[in-house]
């Protein structure tokens, strides 16, 4: 990663929950539309307090109903790295520590570093364990192209190994 990316991911990772009066331009349905997540899901991260910064609309700010969410830019970027932690496999529960310790500030680095570093730990174990099975897959895959390109052999009642 380069360093212009490594500071982005940690603008939209780590600040941006520390500025909880940001009112961003877009509706929770323009978010769904934007992330793949449903309105549902965007609502129930804002009640489990994994985004519940989440600006709002005041009469005044924008011309739209009172209270209607605001998603920023930083928002949909804390959703995107929401989205690789959950593809990963981080349970809820370490997401909304994770962010909890974010808007608490900087004297939590220590405490965000481990919660990633532990769960970069299990990702790449799964990855061992996923590289293993993608080993008999290609195994299997190899027999099988063998015996249907020989495909009179195949009806001698060969037995397969499993």
């Amino acid at each position: 990663m380069s360093p212009a990316q490594s500071t982005a991911v940690h603008e939209v990772t780590d600040h941006h929950v520390l500025d909880e009066t940001e009112v961003g331009r877009y509706t929770i349905s323009e978010v769904a539309a934007r992330t793949g997540l449903s309105a549902h899901t965007l609502r129930w991260y804002e009640r489990i307090g994994l985004m519940p910064h989440v600006g709002r609309e005041t009469s005044r700010s924008g011309g739209g109903q009172a209270g209607k969410r605001r998603y920023s830019e930083r928002d949909l970027g804390f959703l995107d790295f929401v989205g690789k932690l959950r593809a990963t496999g981080m349970p809820v529960a370490d997401m909304i520590r994770y962010a909890e310790l974010a808007r608490e500030g900087d004297h939590t680095l220590a405490e965000r570093h481990q919660i990633l570093v532990d769960h970069r730990e299990e990702v790449r174990a799964r990855i061992t364990d996923l590289t293993s099975c993608l080993l008999v897959l290609d195994y299997k895959i190899e027999y099988y192209g063998a015996v249907v390109a020989e495909e009179p052999a195949a009806t001698t009642g060969k037995a397969e190994t499993p």
